[in-house]
């Protein structure tokens, strides 16, 4: 591996399928990052524990993982380049979060708001320890290949603060060992789902997902909210903030089709049926390579299983590096001989 070049470590939990709104959060900037940066990308599985923790989900996590491994290639993840790796699988995840834990408080980590969210929308009626103290086994993550830059999506903005934070206290009581990652957010960092109503998301039943065939496209561009207002085609209707023209700008590379769109349809001069036609076309033309990529890798399970093999292999060893220097920092105490 190339050691002069700056790092990144970014990831997302195995939960599900990924969708239209992770590419455009931080899957695209992974993609235009991974010659330029040493590369990890984490398959977050104890990540899961947090909100999910009864045997049921974790017994779902083993295929969710190879679906998400098979999501990053068929973006076009290149393996050779970057390390896909699993979480659960480098032990000094586990060790680092413990000591991070000493480095920030309760009152610091009940501030971060997403924390709240998360719970909501697992139905928790208390907060979990574990799940207030995700941002921490985040900032393992994170800085355990010594990572300098952190493409998120915007949920994620408030979790990597909490990392600087670490970071500096870390380095201020025991001595230089981590850099400070920057943020990057994508260019849309919150997609809306096509319900209209929140972004896109596999639980509301609102989510575009990389997988889906064209049929399955089709079916949800139909269904797209779009200006309430607008009861006819013949009707003026709005352009901002309509999730049919934020898909369009986001993913059909026709900017004069997508103007012209505008133009019509804030004139009243064209229909739904049109836009969303226009829409799908745009969105299966998008996702047609990266359907060719997946069911090639698809094909191949045991490829896919050495290439996360691979990556966890690396993780691995960046993370002891990076153990070695934390406890010589530290200063901990050990045992002679062990």
């Amino acid at each position: 591996m190339d050691t002069h070049r700056k790092r990144i470590l970014t990831g997302d939990r195995p939960t599900g399928p990924m969708h239209l709104g992770h590419y455009v959060g931080t899957l695209a900037n992974r993609l235009r990052l991974q010659d330029s940066y040493e590369c990890f990308f984490i398959v977050a599985d104890l990540h899961t524990l947090t909100t999910r923790p009864d045997k049921d989900a974790i017994a779902q996590i083993g295929d969710n993982v190879r679906e998400m491994v098979l999501d990053y290639l068929a973006i076009g993840i290149d393996p050779e380049r970057s390390a896909i790796f699993l979480q659960s699988a480098v032990p000094e995840t586990y060790e680092l979060n413990l000591i991070f834990e000493m480095l920030v408080s309760v009152p610091r980590l009940e501030r971060v708001p997403s924390l709240k969210e998360m719970a909501q929308a697992a139905r928790l009626t208390a907060m979990p320890f574990g799940l207030l103290g995700y941002p921490v086994l985040q900032a393992a993550d994170i800085l355990l290949p010594r990572a300098t830059l952190v493409p998120v999506g915007k949920d994620n903005e408030a979790h990597v603060e909490v990392t600087r934070e670490i970071a500096r206290r870390f380095n201020t009581l025991y001595g230089e060992v981590f850099p400070i990652p920057e943020l990057l957010l994508g260019e849309i960092p919150t997609l809306v789902g096509t319900d209209g109503r929140a972004k896109m998301s596999k639980s509301l039943d609102n989510a575009i997902f990389l997988s889906d065939d064209a049929g399955a496209v089709e079916a949800r561009v139909r269904g797209m909210y779009t200006d309430p207002q607008r009861v006819r085609a013949d009707i003026p209707g709005k352009v901002e903030g309509n999730p049919v023209f934020a898909y369009h700008d986001a993913f059909n590379p026709d900017r004069d089709e997508v103007e012209d769109l505008k133009d019509r349809y804030r004139r009243g001069k064209v229909g739904d049926v049109e836009v969303k036609s226009s829409l799908a076309r745009a969105l299966n033309g998008f996702l047609d390579p990266i359907r060719r990529r997946r069911m090639e890798y698809a094909r191949q399970p045991q490829r896919v299983e050495a290439i996360l093999r691979s990556g966890t292999e690396r993780a691995r060893h960046e993370a002891a590096s990076t153990m070695d220097a934390v406890r010589h920092a530290m200063g901990l105490y050990r045992v002679p001989g062990l």
